[in-house]
């Protein structure tokens, strides 16, 4: 029996698993895949306090050693719901995790299972994830050097893979579906400061062209104009869906799936909290998902001490 269950090994977990740990609390976190979170995979992270300048696996590393210096407990397992029970010694409740690894068990959980890369639901689309479409520069940009690459999106997330995709390749097509970018515009410089890239507003990614490999794409603009842009590969940057569906039956959930919870990351069941990019919130970004993490850890304690 732990004190606290982080389900979820991102910053947002991590966090809060430090914050647990401090307090004296025993704590188990749980990721199905890889510790640190889906800010290992940026290349180049400018915006964390105290670093100016740093890799999202080097954040990541520090996290986790962070976590386990303070005697943190981690398991690689795939999480696939929470049973809620009653303590007979006062009452409170207690929750045993369910995964394919059999079921751990604690007084209290934090969810801080993050979100995962949206597609756009074409056809072909599946298959050609590995086989010419990627979601990681940093991972897979190094396959695409001096090849001609597009980029589906205009946000942060979507500059900062074209960036560094602007080093390797021969041509960077950017493919945004409104009529201007919405990333930094310190991100926006950067792109543009290479004469190998061609920005492509105001279009949708209609048709992926190829077969067992991606090909190119099809575009569409406002006017149904279309046009073939041949690709050697394409990475989405579109968005993310947060990884709540396990949890249904503990969360409240909004329409795109978030879960609504309060400014101490409390949910409607005593006892489960919620962290990170899987909750309702404005901005998300690493610094946020830490500070739900503390939030969340510290109204667990207070929850396990029997405090609220």
């Amino acid at each position: 029996m732990h004190d606290i269950i982080v389900i979820g090994g991102g910053p947002a977990g991590l966090t809060a698993a430090v914050y647990g740990l401090r307090a004296d609390k025993s704590v188990l976190v749980l990721e199905k895949e890889s510790f640190g979170g889906q800010i290992t995979y940026s290349p180049k992270v400018e915006n964390i306090p105290g670093f100016v300048s740093l890799s999202g696996a080097e954040f990541a590393d520090h996290l986790i050693e962070q976590a386990l210096a303070q005697g943190a407990e981690f398991e690689s397992v795939c999480v696939s719901g929470i049973t809620v029970g009653k303590s007979a010694e006062n009452g409170q409740n207690l929750f045993e995790v369910h995964t394919d690894e059999g079921s751990f068990y604690g007084r209290s959980v934090i969810i801080a299972t993050g979100a995962k890369h949206r597609l756009l639901g074409l056809p072909k689309e599946e298959g050609f994830i590995g086989n010419g479409i990627s979601f990681c520069a940093v991972c897979d940009g190094a396959f695409y050097s001096g090849a001609t690459v597009g980029v589906v999106g205009g946000g942060n997330s979507a500059l900062q893979e074209a960036v560094l995709l602007a080093d390797l390749v021969k041509k960077l097509y950017i493919f945004q579906d409104m009529d201007f970018l919405t990333g930094e515009k310190k991100l926006q410089e950067a792109l543009f400061a290479h004469d190998n890239v061609e920005v492509i507003t105001g279009v949708h990614v209609k048709e992926y062209l190829g077969e067992d490999t991606l090909s190119g794409v099809v575009t569409e603009d406002k006017e149904g104009n279309r046009r073939e842009t041949a690709l050697d590969g394409l990475f989405l940057a579109v968005g993310l869906i947060p990884q709540n569906e396990p949890f249904t039956n503990v969360l409240k959930l909004n329409d795109r799936g978030y879960a609504d919870v309060n400014e101490f990351c409390r949910t409607e069941v005593p006892g489960v909290f919620v962290a990170g990019d899987c909750r309702s919130k404005f901005i998300r970004q690493v610094t946020t998902a830490a500070a739900d993490g503390a939030v969340a850890a510290l109204a667990a304690v207070s929850y396990v001490e029997g405090r609220g």
